[in-house]
């Protein structure tokens, strides 16, 4: 067995303290460079992938190892894991068949599927679809396997049964016969911007439909929508010659007309459209600010039988939220309840968690009514709710499963054991609320992966600092078998070390707010050091964003390595706590957690000697961007530099669901002659400008249009302010391909303004992939 090293050693571990460098080498930069995902990742060893769930309660899961990766085989019922195959002797076959040299852990891909008779793996290698016999190790190519349009992988667009895919065209929607290809129009009455399952409103404006199929993929539940009379937002593209100018609907907060939903249920077979009767719905969804994921429509759900479908509809300001039941054939339509409140509703945290239990006439309800996420029955028939399900100063954060047999109620929460609140760990309970069951003990983040029954589940715990470990558990939470427990002894002898957590007040002096601490491995506490906050301000995540172990978030450890102390912060209003907590910045997004964020740099520098208050920097992405910007205008004084890559600098200029979610409805015409939204955007105060600021953003960008940034130049260069720009032609949001430009650009703008010295000339970012990762 032929072991890879970590040749990169000596680079990670050598170099003196960077705090008070005058000049910078490439040396440097690549050592901090080694701190990226892509250089640690590769150094953690028992690394499992997601498991694989097959008949019998058993599965198959892939895991990195020091000499590369293998696939392991388990058997819940028994308890037992071992090779998924025999990995030489398929190696030894591939490399006949190839000609290439691949080894028994060096394998050219990272999934397979058994066959029906379990006596053969079906994977692609070599450009080639590849069955192996695994009695003889016998390969042959797999001319069986029809193939599938990329596209129609996607899980809403292929139906239970696999055998049709739906898409659109001419604003119609169609199914295409996976066996033999052909087509069939279902509607034919989409016209120009009122189209059937189009997912092109707001920054969405992919050809991919949205809808949900019945379980016996007979129906399509989707909608006819209404862009007919919404604004339009324009791109154009840099190039030689006639730019390109891209255009689609982008509704905006305080536009009189916004997209709208007919909501329709399809019958296949024999193509007809059954209206609902209701009337249109607003663009919205009672999580998030889209009405699908992956391509699946959100707030529905069919009843097994296919004969009723429950939705949700969601009001423009999310206040109000309705659960309705439709009859699949007639289309009518029942409302049994809503829930109405002062500031928006959610019916979730980390996904939408209400369930309809058609069988039993009743709901699981998803509310924060008594200010804590909790569930909640509610009887269909009467529209009454039966009992509160779970209640406590604690969060529900996802429904999981539902037994509707045996009345239990599987789910993920969090604080409920105290400590970190954003800890999360497994439970069930009974529907009538008595038999709460902590499933997953262990300290730490959890995350589940349940058995087709929910008789078994594999579980996975860690936190910030600490690796995970992955074990089998059955459902009454006993742990039956360790599946593997992540080594970081090669990333640690690299010369990594964890971020260091920690909890300090809120701005209001009595809220405990958590965050990470990112100090160099080269650090010397004789010395001050200066602070980057990297801020994602929300309110829908914030800036740490998993709990959970990672060997790289983002740019912070590299950043620490050139001679700074990085803090992020969950500050005030972001989720995954009480509702008050999230709540506190409802109605002025431009609060931005800063409050919090000043608050926890001079606890820390308290508490720390080496933390230096005159020399603070924040930079932020997207909402980061416009709080990074906003942090530059509002404490002059304290934020010395800032960075604020793709910022949505005015959510008057950004689409409409994001704003009116979480500021309400734009007002006009308030006591200062202003719109209610009015003070909230950057432009407004970048007069008072007084460190250095760098704005960047893609001119592509189709999720916060460019001109965001450009209201604020605008303002910067009436008020006759100094500030660096850095702009991306034909580049959307993430920057993409530089991505690895702008990060270099980062540590160079933080070194030269707010250390004081001298970034090398051009450093060029150097990406490489793991090699236990390769596909071909």
């Amino acid at each position: 067995m032929k072991k890879w090293l970590p040749l990169v050693l000596p680079v990670l571990i050598a170099g003196p303290s960077l705090a008070q460098q005058a000049r910078f080498t490439d040396k440097d930069y690549e050592h901090a460079e080694m701190f990226l995902a892509h250089h640690t990742q590769r150094y953690l060893d028992q690394v499992p992938g997601k498991p694989v769930w097959l008949s019998g309660e058993r599965f198959w899961y892939r895991v990195l190892t020091s000499a590369g990766s293998e696939f392991v085989l388990v058997d819940a019922r028994r308890g037992t894991k071992s090779p998924a195959f025999d990995h030489e002797k398929l190696a030894k076959a591939l490399r006949a068949v190839s000609g290439k040299n691949y080894t028994a852990f060096m394998l050219p891909f990272q999934e397979f599927t058994f066959s029906a008779d379990q006596k053969s793996i079906l994977f692609s290698a070599a450009g080639k679809k590849w069955s192996c016999n695994l009695k003889t190790y016998q390969l042959t190519e797999d001319a069986a396997s029809k193939p599938i349009h990329a596209a129609e992988r996607e899980a809403g667009m292929l139906s239970p049964d696999g055998k049709k895919a739906a898409f659109i065209k001419d604003w119609n929607l169609w199914v295409r016969d996976v066996e033999t290809g052909q087509t069939t129009q279902l509607t034919t009455d989409g016209t120009t911007n009122f189209g059937y399952a189009t997912d092109n409103a707001g920054w969405r404006h992919s050809d991919r439909p949205v809808l949900l199929w019945s379980p016996d993929s007979r129906k399509i539940a989707t909608f006819q929508q209404d862009e007919r009379r919404v604004g339009d937002m324009y791109l154009v593209t840099t190039n030689v010659g006639h730019p390109r100018l891209e255009a689609w609907k982008y509704p905006l907060p305080g536009d009189s007309v916004v997209a709208m939903i007919h909501r329709v249920i399809i019958e296949v077979g024999n193509p007809k459209v059954v209206r609902l009767q209701v009337p249109p719905d607003p663009h919205r969804s009672t999580l998030g600010d889209d009405i699908s994921r992956a391509g699946v429509l959100n707030d529905a759900e069919w009843s097994s039988d296919g004969s009723q479908l429950a939705f949700v509809s969601t009001s423009r300001d999310h206040k109000q939220a309705r659960f309705r039941v439709a009859d699949a054939t007639t289309g009518a339509v029942k409302d049994i309840f809503e829930e109405n409140v002062p500031t928006q509703f959610e019916s979730g945290q980390n996904a939408i968690s209400w369930k309809y239990l058609a069988a039993g006439r009743e709901v699981i309800w998803y509310s924060e009514r008594d200010n804590w996420g909790h569930l909640y029955l509610y009887d269909v028939a009467t529209g009454q709710l039966k009992n509160q399900i779970t209640r406590g100063e604690w969060v529900v954060t996802q429904l999981v499963r539902v037994d509707e047999k045996k009345r239990q109620i599987y789910f993920l929460a969090n604080a409920r054991e105290g400590g970190n609140p954003y800890y999360t760990r497994f439970y069930k309970v009974d529907f009538d609320g008595k038999n709460l069951t902590l499933l997953t003990p262990e300290k730490g983040v959890h995350a589940v992966t349940l058995s087709a029954s929910g008789d078994y589940f594999t579980d996975s715990y860690s936190e910030p600092d600490v690796a995970p470990v992955y074990v089998l558990r059955n459902s009454a939470g006993k742990q039956l078998l360790e599946l593997a427990r992540t080594d970081v002894s090669r990333l640690k002898t690299a010369g990594w070390k964890p971020p260091i957590p920690f909890s300090v007040k809120a701005h209001d002096g009595k809220t405990d707010v958590y965050g990470l601490l990112y100090t160099p491995t080269r650090m010397d506490s004789t010395r001050k050091y200066p602070v980057v906050d990297y801020i994602y301000p929300g309110p829908q995540g914030g800036s740490v964003r998993t709990w959970a172990f990672s060997a790289s978030r983002r740019d912070n450890q590299a950043l620490a390595e050139l001679g700074f102390i990085v803090m992020e912060l969950e500050g005030t209003s972001n989720p995954l706590r009480s509702k008050r907590f999230h709540d506190m910045s409802y109605g002025n997004m431009a609060d931005n957690t800063l409050p919090d964020q000043v608050a926890a740099v001079r606890q820390l520098a308290a508490q720390h000697a080496w933390i230096d208050t005159t020399k603070v920097g924040i930079w932020g992405h997207s909402g980061g961007g416009f709080a990074a910007a906003c942090a530059m205008f509002r404490y002059p004084d304290f934020f010395k530099v800032g960075i604020a890559e793709s910022g949505n600098h005015d959510n008057r200029n950004y689409e409409d669901d994001w704003g009116e979610r979480y500021n309400g409805l734009l007002q006009e015409g308030g006591a200062d002659g202003h719109s209610s939204y009015h003070a909230q955007a950057n432009q407004v105060h970048a007069g008072r400008l007084k460190g250095k600021l760098l704005l960047a953003h893609g001119l592509m960008d189709d999720n916060v249009p460019p001109y965001n940034t450009m209201l604020v130049i605008e303002a910067l260069q009436d008020a006759n302010k100094d500030y660096d720009l850095i702009v991306f032609p034909n580049t959307r949001h993430g920057f993409a391909n530089y991505t690895g430009y702008m990060m270099r650009r980062r540590w160079d703008y933080f070194i030269k303004n707010l250390m004081g010295s001298e970034p090398p000339k051009e450093y060029l970012m150097k990406y490489s992939e793991d090699p236990r990762n390769h596909v071909e």
